[in-house]
């Protein structure tokens, strides 16, 4: 999946944040899910702009470094550092060709990582090198579109997306093309769903162990902005899953 859809992206993708989805499921799920890191080395995988990259440096990370395949966004990402800097260190890399890091990280981010493995051999060389990036005990904690996800249930677009296959199956799962309902432009990205197994397998051969899936969930104040039967379909249907896992 072409780099070249995010390198058109820049810091629009900041944008995503904002949406319901983003806003009141993903982002308090995920932060929830990883925890506590003060004190804590943190390595964001995928990082984009480096949303989670600052969130955790603020939440008293002692060493974050980010890493995404688009030099678009790494360079959206020092930018945003420059004009408010935390400390933070970006760099333009491959995940599966991972370059050897000077250090080991405690804690390893995967937001939309693993899913742009073009197949299983890809996506285990992907956590082999996440895995050495770790120190032993080290976590790492993945967000990605739900495996078994049923895209013939009710539409996400009150949620401030659309999501549809689009056709085409890899090895790992089927293609899929989520659209951000962003205002005055759409953005659209193509990734995978990867089966369940394939992530399972991959990080265990890669050396993880303790693999545990974690449900999406919206937060208290999603729920007091919108009222519970405005996330009827998102909890009858989630389009995201996380996991997590110890090397």
């Amino acid at each position: 999946m072409s780099v070249q859809q995010y390198d058109e992206i820049g810091e629009a993708f900041e944008g995503f944040k904002s949406l319901p989805l983003m806003r009141y499921g993903e982002v308090p799920s995920f932060l929830g899910m990883v925890g506590d890191v003060s004190g804590k080395s943190v390595l964001d995988l995928a990082c984009g702009t480096g949303f989670y990259s600052r969130e955790f440096k603020r939440r008293g990370a002692t060493d974050v470094f980010g890493v995404d395949i688009s030099v678009e966004m790494i360079a959206a990402a020092r930018e945003i550092e420059q004009r408010d800097p935390l400390g933070v260190g970006y760099e333009v890399g491959d995940v599966i060709e991972l370059r050897p890091l000077d250090r080991r990280f405690d804690i390893a981010l995967g937001v939309q990582c693993l899913n742009y493995a073009e197949d299983i051999a890809a996506m285990e060389r992907m956590c082999r090198n996440i895995h050495q990036s770790l120190v032993p005990g080290g976590e790492f904690f993945v967000l990605a579109q739900k495996p078994d996800y049923q895209f013939d249930c009710a539409s996400l677009d009150r949620y401030g997306f659309h999501c549809e296959p689009i056709g085409e199956e890899i090895e790992t799962g089927p293609r899929v093309r989520v659209t951000a309902l962003l205002d005055p432009q759409p953005i659209s990205i193509v990734s995978s769903a990867p089966r369940r197994e394939v992530y399972e397998k991959c990080l265990q051969a890669a050396g993880f162990s303790a693999v545990e899936w974690v449900p999406l969930q919206v937060s208290e104040a999603g729920i007091r902005e919108y009222g519970k039967d405005f996330w009827a379909d998102l909890f009858a249907s989630p389009p995201l899953e996380m996991l997590r896992c110890r090397a």
